[in-house]
C-alpha cells in the first residue's frame, strides 16, 4: 500500500498535465498505457488516480490493442455515437425542474412538493408524475449546470437595528482605548449557552476506538439530581485571559456580578492591583440587562465593596455576537468539548479550564453552588442611593456607578 501511493500521485500529476491536451479516446489509451506499466491491480490503481471510470481504463488497454493503419483517420468516437442529452431528448425538462426548486413556486402554491424536503429523489418523483423520466443523480447534475447547489440558512438579519448602533460601537470603541491607555481593567460579560448534565449527546466528534462510540441517552430530558449548567463568563480583553463561574441555580443579575466578584478576587485583584476604575461591556438582555434594575443594585454593591468605579458600555440590540466574549472565549470552549458528554459539574468546570489556543488564550474556572433568587427586586430607595453618572450619549447604555460608603 505504501508503494502504491507515490506511483498514484506520479500518475495523477502526468494526468492533470494532459488531460486538458487530450481528447476521449487519448484519455483512454493514457490510461490504458498506465494500467498496463504497472501491472498487476493497475487498472483499478489507475481509475482512484485519475478518476475515470473503472471501465474506462480497460476500454484504453483494448484500445492499445487495436491496429493503428493511418492514425490521422481515427474517430473519437462512432459517427452519431454517444446519448443525447436530456434537454434535446425533452425540452421541456429544464423548465419543469427550475419550476419546482425556484424560491417563489410559479403556479400552484399549495401543492405538496412546495411544503417537503426538496432532495434530489422527491424531485425526480415530482417530475415522473409530470411525465419526465429522469434519475435522480440526472437531477443532481442538472441542477448544477443551471447553477443550483445545495445551501444553508446564513444568519444575517438582525432585525430592526437600531439608528444609533454604529454611533454607540464607536462609543464602546473609544471607551476601552481609553481604560487600556490608562492601564485600567476592561472586561466583556456574558452568560454561555445552558447546557444539560449528564450522558446526553453533544455535537462533534473525537478520535476514539472504532466502533466505540461513547453511548448517551436516546432522549434529552433534563436530570432532577444534576440539572443544568449555567456558564456565566468574564473576559479579559487586555490580557487575553477567562474566567466563567459554572451555577447550578438562576442566570440572575446576582449571579452575574457575583461572577464578575469572583473574577476580581481570583484573577483581577492581582493583575490590576493599582486599579481605580473598571469597564464592562455586556449585552443589553438576559442576567446584565442594560434594563434590569437588580443588575445596577448588584453592581453598587460590588463597587463599594471593591472601591472601584465602574463603568457599563452595553450593546445595541441585536448585536450581541460582536461581544468580544464570544468569539475570544465562548466558542473555543465549545470547540474544546465537542463530542463529549458532559456527565457532571465537574467535568464541566475542568473542560472549561483545559481550553487553550494558539493566541494564548488562558482560562479558569469554578462552579457556583449557591442559591439565587428569581424575584429579587430593589426598592425604590435601595435604586436612590446608587451614585450612578448616566453619559450624554444614551445615557441606558452607558453610566457609570461610582463606590459610597455605607
Amino acid at each position: 500500500m505504501n508503494s502504491t501511493l507515490p506511483a498514484m500521485a506520479a500518475i495523477r500529476q502526468r494526468f492533470d498535465i494532459l488531460s486538458g491536451r487530450m481528447n476521449e479516446r487519448q484519455i483512454r489509451e493514457f490510461a490504458g498505457v498506465e494500467a498496463k506499466v504497472f501491472g498487476r491491480g493497475g487498472i483499478a490503481v489507475v481509475a482512484k488516480a485519475t478518476g475515470l471510470s473503472i471501465n474506462t481504463v480497460r476500454r484504453g488497454l483494448a484500445d492499445l490493442d487495436e491496429p493503428v493503419s493511418d492514425p490521422s483517420s481515427r474517430r473519437v468516437r462512432r459517427v452519431g455515437g454517444g446519448r443525447k442529452p436530456l434537454r434535446e431528448k425533452d425540452p421541456g425538462l429544464v423548465d419543469a425542474l427550475e419550476e419546482l426548486v425556484e424560491p417563489f413556486t410559479r403556479g400552484d402554491p399549495m401543492r405538496p412538493l412546495r411544503w417537503t424536503c426538496k432532495s434530489v429523489r422527491r424531485l425526480s418523483e415530482e417530475l415522473e408524475c409530470q411525465g419526465h423520466a429522469i434519475s435522480p443523480a440526472k437531477v443532481a447534475e442538472l441542477l448544477a449546470e443551471q447553477g443550483y447547489s445545495l445551501q444553508s440558512h446564513r444568519k444575517r438579519d438582525e432585525g430592526n437595528g437600531h439608528e444609533d448602533r454604529d454611533a454607540q460601537f464607536h462609543h464602546i470603541n473609544n471607551s476601552v482605548l481609553a481604560f487600556q491607555q490608562e492601564g485600567q481593567p476592561v472586561i466583556s460579560v456574558d452568560t454561555k449557552k445552558k447546557e444539560l448534565v449528564g450522558l446526553y449527546k453533544n455535537g462533534g466528534r473525537e478520535w476514539r476506538p472504532q466502533g466505540e462510540p461513547e453511548e448517551v441517552k436516546v432522549y434529552d430530558f433534563i436530570d432532577p439530581q444534576l440539572g443544568k449548567a449555567i456558564p456565566y463568563g468574564v473576559y479579559d480583553i487586555n490580557r487575553n485571559e477567562g474566567w466563567v463561574s459554572v451555577g447550578c441555580d438562576h442566570d440572575t443579575s446576582e449571579f452575574a456580578v457575583e461572577s464578575i466578584r469572583r473574577w476580581w478576587r481570583k484573577m483581577g485583584s492581582e493583575r490590576y492591583w493599582q486599579a481605580r476604575r473598571l469597564l464592562i461591556t455586556a449585552d443589553g438582555g438576559g442576567s446584565n440587562s442594560s434594563r434590569c434594575r437588580l443588575w445596577k443594585w448588584c453592581l453598587a454593591q460590588l463597587s463599594r465593596e471593591l472601591g472601584l468605579e465602574i463603568s457599563v458600555c452595553h450593546f445595541p440590540p441585536a448585536t450581541s455576537k460582536w461581544n468580544k466574549i464570544e468569539h475570544r472565549l465562548f466558542c473555543h470552549i465549545t470547540q474544546n468539548w465537542r463530542g463529549k458528554a458532559l456527565v457532571s459539574h465537574e467535568v464541566i468546570v475542568d473542560l472549561i479550564a483545559a481550553t487553550t489556543t494558539r493566541a494564548g488564550l488562558k482560562v479558569q474556572s469554578e462552579r457556583d453552588q449557591s442559591r439565587y433568587e428569581t424575584a429579587l427586586k430593589p426598592t425604590a430607595e435601595q435604586m436612590a442611593s446608587i451614585k450612578i453618572t448616566h453619559a450624554d450619549f444614551h445615557g441606558e447604555w452607558n453610566y457609570t456607578i461610582h463606590p459610597r460608603e455605607a
